[in-house]
């Protein structure tokens, strides 16, 4: 958590008091303990609350807040008042925070109505992360097995190896590949459980690749390592503990530079990778759906975009009738 965003929820939880602080308070803990959020996204939502709690502070010109406070009127002044400054993406988080928050105070019986039930999102296009294309793929793989077979290899460079396999392999979220434990991993039978979100769990397949990736690691980190590790976790940092989301990022990162691969990429464009490929391969909508996670289908058919551009690419170089004549 930034040190602004920290003073700003701070500054809520110690200024502010009444049931709407409480009710902020409630949902938080929702998100944390039974939506099972990463820690950065409940506090995105929470930073979404707060600026307007502040707000209301301000309008109302006193720090005690009710539920009569949370009113479609004053959410209605804080838009009008916020968003402008906005992005289109940002406004429409921060809408969407809104309605979960008063959908879970609705079902709770603490608010009557909705408040944010008359104010509509703006179209946002949707733009997907950076993602590699077969060949890099295959090549920057290649180049992690490589490093991670020469004989002076440290039992780090062999994670990373099994690291970025699973991740391909898998398609797993980087929160849900951290959280990774041994007794998820079935190397037998190759496939993992993992913990998706709103802690629902879905069993993926896993390739042999990566589980001879895992093995190898494995082998090497009990033979180099002395002293204590968290003996859950599949992915241990240098220090023993459990890798984190930002590790993963900056290892993929430094891992790309050193496979002379310098464009910018997220463990999601791993994820993306490895369904755009099924997608291109001939996989079906509803198998990505399922093996990704997702709740809905909607959010898998964002793939067929990507697929699409491909195809038009191909059918425009390709196609007698579809080339442009000679200037």
């Amino acid at each position: 958590m930034s040190r602004e965003t920290g003073s700003l929820l701070h500054r809520v939880f110690q200024s502010l008091d009444g049931p709407a602080v409480m009710a902020l308070k409630d949902f938080l803990n929702f998100l944390r303990s039974q939506r099972a959020m990463s820690p950065a996204t409940v506090k995105s939502y929470g930073v979404d609350l707060a600026q307007w709690y502040l707000f209301l502070q301000h309008l109302l010109g006193r720090s005690h807040l009710d539920m009569d406070d949370l009113s479609e009127a004053n959410l209605r002044r804080f838009v009008f008042h916020r968003h402008p400054r906005l992005a289109k993406s940002s406004q429409a988080r921060a809408l969407a925070t809104y309605r979960s928050f008063f959908r879970f105070l609705l079902e709770r019986q603490r608010l009557a109505h909705n408040p944010a039930r008359s104010l509509r999102s703006p179209k946002v296009s949707v733009t997907l992360p950076a993602f590699l294309d077969v060949d890099e793929m295959l090549a920057f793989l290649d180049d992690l097995q490589k490093r991670a077979q020469a004989l002076s290899a440290p039992w780090t460079t062999l994670r990373d190896w099994a690291l970025f396999e699973t991740l391909y392999a898998t398609g797993l979220r980087v929160g849900e590949l951290v959280r990774l434990n041994h007794d998820h991993l079935d190397r037998q039978e190759g496939v993992v459980r993992a913990m998706g979100k709103g802690s629902k769990e879905r069993v993926v397949p896993i390739g042999s690749k990566a589980v001879e990736a895992i093995g190898r690691y494995l082998q090497a980190f009990h033979s180099q390592w002395h002293g204590p590790y968290d003996q859950n976790a599949v992915f241990l940092n240098a220090r023993g503990g459990r890798l984190s989301d930002r590790s993963v990022r900056r290892l993929l990162t430094q891992r790309l530079r050193d496979a002379g691969q310098w464009r910018p990429l997220s463990p999601h464009g791993l994820r993306h990778s490895f369904a755009t490929h099924l997608l291109s391969s001939g996989a079906d909508l509803r198998s990505i759906q399922e093996l990704l996670g997702h709740a809905g289908l909607s959010t898998t058919q964002r793939y067929t975009r990507v697929d699409m551009d491909r195809l038009m690419s191909v059918y425009d170089a390709a196609h007698p009738r579809s080339r442009k004549p000679n200037s």
